[in-house]
Parts: structure tokens; C-alpha cells; sequence
């Protein structure tokens, strides 16, 4: 008996994402035996950090890495670093911050609920352009002495409307303010492990550990350079200071380690021929259902390169209806609304192995049943 069961808590078959809401991702056995090992002894966490950074650095093409409690307290702790380059004398002032520098430029079509993360750290959110433009100008005037860091967004959820990495890199830099890119759902592809920092040359980037990474839902990644890393592990646990509570333990960092390595170790080329069977069999068996168009879609609705249905109905009523009781079965059946009233998706990424024949059986069975 799982401890769901012995709460009467149903299991959730997901289909829509890697979303917090529903537990992030699946843990790997390899991962749940890491976390397991670091959990039976004690260890000196400075050393710990040091060596899994360096470990993690190597294994990503960058200068340096750290283990984050989770993607929005690496956004946290990015904020801490460029405020204070990690001076003691400049992390006491946090998160007040008198007289540093303590603003962040962000663009206005890369807001979103997360960047409350700045302002936890005691950063001051300066945005410029509009959802549908930003000029480089904008980007130039809102640079001052009181600029600590440009916080730049990936992802096709965040618009168009944003100067690219590499404008924002080569403008911020002038002007000697370094570049931090939230990238937390930005894998697939692997290669975006180093392509914004040690390729674009921005100064860090920040993944979540528990999507497609598979870790421990906890758990982020930061890497980037030696500089921006020491500033962010000095404002961070086990140290006694403000981001204390953004704590990851030792079983996290061990899982998100061994996370990494095997992400790094995939057949990536295996993995997608897997999904784009599996999503031609979902439009196979749902294109045989009276008034539904099933067709592939790509990328997903956060710019990954995964593959996943967009499933149509005639009635936007049906459309609820059918994603409402898919989330009453047990276990329940998570689906992706789409913004189209008519539309819902279904991704293969976030699915144990079988589970999208299952998934595939329920979405057709409750069609049927709301036509």
C-alpha cells in the first residue's frame, strides 16, 4: 500500500506536463537509490556542494553549478548574488538592501507569477517594453548605478515581444551587469545546459530539477560562471543567511545529480521516436471518434521540443465536460486545456511506460460518453 492509498488520495495518470501541481516528474529508480544512499549518512555540506558543482560544472560545459531547492529559489538566490557579488558585508543588508543596487530588468513580455522570486530577495522589478516590442534602448535606458541584473525568460509561453539572449547579453554586459536566464522548463533540448551561458555568455541559468530533468521535484540547477555561482552559494544554506530557508538536503542534491547524469546518458534520439509513436497512436484512435480532430502539435505550450495531440471537439461544453470527468476517475486522468475553448492536449513526456494506452482508453471512452 503507497502512503496514497493509505490516505485515499487517487494517483494522477499525467498527460497534460511537468507541473507542480500534479508532483512534477517521475523519479527513476536510480534517482529514489541515490537520494536513499545520501540519506544514511552525514556529511560536511560545504564540501558536499563543492564537489557536486564541480561534478555537475563538468558534466554541463560550464565554469561552475550549484543544487537549488527548486528553480524559483534559483531565481531567488541569482537575485541575492548580483546584489551582492557575495560580501558578507552586502548580504547582511538583505533583503532591505539599503544603498546597493537592488533593480532588475526584466522585460515586460517574460512576466509571470515566478518572478515574485526577485522581490523575495529584495530585488526591485524594472520592466520595459511591451508585450509586442522591446528596443535595445529601452533596455540601455533602464540600465543605471542602481542595476543589479537583467533576469531574461525562455520559453514560447513568454511571447516574442523581448530582445533575443544574445542582444541582452552583449547590452547588459557593456554596462557591466551581468545576465541571468530562467530557463526552468527549457529541456528538452540538452544542449541548453550550456548554450545560454557558455555559448551566449550569459552569466547563469536555472533549470528545474523535477520536469524533465526527472529529480527530486525540490530540487533546481544552476550553472554558469565560477563569479556568479560563489556570489549565489554564499547567500545560500548551510550558511545562516537570508536564503537559509531556501534549503536543498543532501538526499535532494544526490537525486538531482544522478537526475542530471542520466538525462546527460539518454538515447535523446530513442526517447522522441518513442513520443511521436505513441502521440500518431493517440490521433490514430481519437480520429475514429465521431466530431474530434486529433492532430500532432509542436512544440508544447512551454517551447520544449516535445511533441504532443491537440485534441478538437465541436463544443466547447464537451470539451469541459470530458476534461472534468477524466479528472474524476480513479486514478485521475490529468489533460492540458487548451486557450482555444475547443481544444485540449495530450503530451507523452510526463507518462510511466504503458500508461499512454491507459490514457488513450479513458480519453476515448469519456468522448463517447459526452457526445
Amino acid at each position: 500500500m503507497t502512503i496514497y492509498d493509505q490516505l485515499g488520495v487517487r494517483r494522477v495518470l499525467n498527460a497534460a506536463g511537468a507541473l507542480t501541481a500534479v508532483g512534477g516528474g517521475l523519479l527513476p529508480d536510480e534517482v529514489i537509490d541515490a537520494m536513499r544512499d545520501a540519506g544514511r549518512s552525514y556529511v560536511d555540506m560545504h564540501e558536499f556542494h563543492a564537489a557536486v558543482g564541480k561534478h555537475l560544472a563538468e558534466l554541463t560545459h560550464n565554469e561552475a553549478a550549484f543544487v537549488t531547492s527548486g528553480c524559483a529559489a534559483a531565481v531567488a538566490l541569482g537575485t541575492l548574488a548580483a546584489i551582492t557579488e557575495g560580501d558578507p558585508r552586502l548580504i547582511v543588508k538583505m533583503p532591505e538592501g539599503e544603498g546597493l543596487r537592488t533593480e532588475v530588468v526584466i522585460h515586460h513580455a517574460h512576466r509571470t507569477p515566478y518572478d515574485a522570486a526577485v522581490r523575495m530577495a529584495g530585488g526591485r522589478l524594472v520592466q520595459i517594453g511591451n508585450s509586442y516590442q522591446t528596443f535595445e534602448w529601452e533596455l540601455e535606458a533602464a540600465i543605471t548605478p542602481r542595476t543589479a541584473l537583467v533576469l531574461w525568460l525562455d520559453g514560447t509561453d513568454m511571447g516574442h515581444g523581448g530582445l533575443d539572449l544574445a542582444t541582452t547579453v552583449r547590452i547588459a554586459h557593456a554596462r557591466g551587469v551581468p545576465v541571468l536566464v530562467d530557463a526552468a522548463a527549457q529541456l528538452p533540448p540538452h544542449t541548453n545546459l550550456w548554450r545560454y551561458t557558455r555559448d551566449t555568455g550569459a552569466d547563469a541559468a536555472v533549470f528545474s530539477g523535477g520536469k524533465h530533468l526527472r529529480g527530486p521535484q525540490s530540487s533546481g540547477l544552476m550553472v554558469g560562471t565560477e563569479a556568479f555561482i560563489a556570489a549565489a552559494r554564499a547567500n545560500a544554506s548551510p550558511y545562516q543567511r537570508l536564503a537559509r530557508a531556501l534549503k536543498p538536503g543532501k538526499e535532494n542534491i544526490a537525486g538531482l545529480v544522478r537526475a542530471v547524469e542520466l538525462f546527460l546518458a539518454r538515447d535523446h534520439g530513442a526517447v522522441e521516436q518513442r513520443w511521436e509513436a505513441e502521440v500518431s497512436e493517440w490521433a490514430e484512435g481519437l480520429t475514429a471518434v465521431p466530431g474530434v480532430v486529433a492532430r500532432r502539435s509542436w512544440p508544447n505550450e512551454a517551447g520544449q521540443a516535445i511533441p504532443r495531440l491537440r485534441v478538437s471537439v465541436r463544443d466547447a461544453g464537451r470539451r469541459d465536460a470530458v476534461v472534468a470527468a477524466l479528472w474524476e476517475r480513479t486514478p485521475r486522468v490529468h489533460v492540458l486545456r487548451g486557450s482555444d475553448p475547443f481544444d485540449f492536449y495530450l503530451t507523452p513526456e510526463t507518462l510511466a511506460e504503458g500508461e499512454h494506452g491507459v490514457v488513450l482508453e479513458a480519453v476515448v471512452s469519456e468522448l463517447v460518453a459526452h457526445a
